[in-house]
């Protein structure tokens, strides 16, 4: 997945509390595998009024999203994070997550942060008008930056922070460790030649395949 550093983009407001995962992606769309092309679908019956915000300029362009609390409740379809993903959303910005969608989040590169009400309700008057949207997520000093000079600090587990900078999801982590995989087959096909080993083929496959090819995204 792509790393994620810092971020200076367009915040779009959804003064909404409760969105669960069909408002952000109906249930009709989920009949692909694919993460490409899920973006056009996006929150599709609220940008059915032609005055949502994702409709308007400039939050069309939108990378960072501020939201109410329990973002995210519902089915526990990945699929609702791939669409914000491919819409071009690296960050969320809410009161709080339902807990399977904040590790989804977590697992396809998107930064979800979690802020007392009272904060994102600053940050929620400011992404509502277009000259005070753009804000400036800094992850490695853990801050958003937002007006001349409003900073407010969030807190993230170092373990989330470390696979976000690095760009790392779950089978990138495993892969760096294929070598350590290799020489345990390798051993345990010489101690216990009766059970079947991986085959050097399979090991191949795994290592030239893109993160995205198997579970991952670019």
């Amino acid at each position: 997945m792509t790393p994620f550093t810092r971020l200076d983009a367009i915040a779009a407001a959804l003064p909404i509390a409760n969105v669960d995962t069909d408002k952000i992606l109906p249930g009709r769309f989920l009949k692909t595998i694919s993460r490409q092309g899920l973006g056009t679908a996006l929150f599709a019956d609220l940008r059915k009024d032609p005055g949502f915000i994702l409709n308007r300029t400039p939050w069309q362009a939108a990378q960072i999203l501020i939201t109410l609390d329990n973002f995210g409740c519902g089915s526990s379809r990945e699929h609702a994070p791939w669409a914000l993903l491919d819409f071009g959303f690296r960050c969320i910005v809410a009161a709080g997550f339902a807990d399977i969608f904040h590790t989804n989040c977590l697992k396809n590169g998107i930064l979800p942060i979690v802020l007392p009400p009272a904060d994102v309700d600053r940050l929620l008057a400011a992404a509502t008008t277009a000259e005070t949207a753009r804000m400036r997520i800094d992850l490695p000093l853990q801050t958003i930056g937002f007006g001349e000079s409003s900073l407010l600090h969030f807190e993230i587990d170092a373990g989330s922070k470390a696979d976000l900078i690095a760009g790392l999801d779950e089978l990138s982590t495993s892969l760096k460790l294929l070598p350590e995989v290799v020489r345990f087959e390798q051993a345990r096909a010489e101690a216990e030649p009766w059970i079947k080993p991986v085959s050097q083929a399979a090991i191949d496959v795994l290592a030239r395949a893109p993160s995205n090819q198997v579970g991952g995204r670019p």
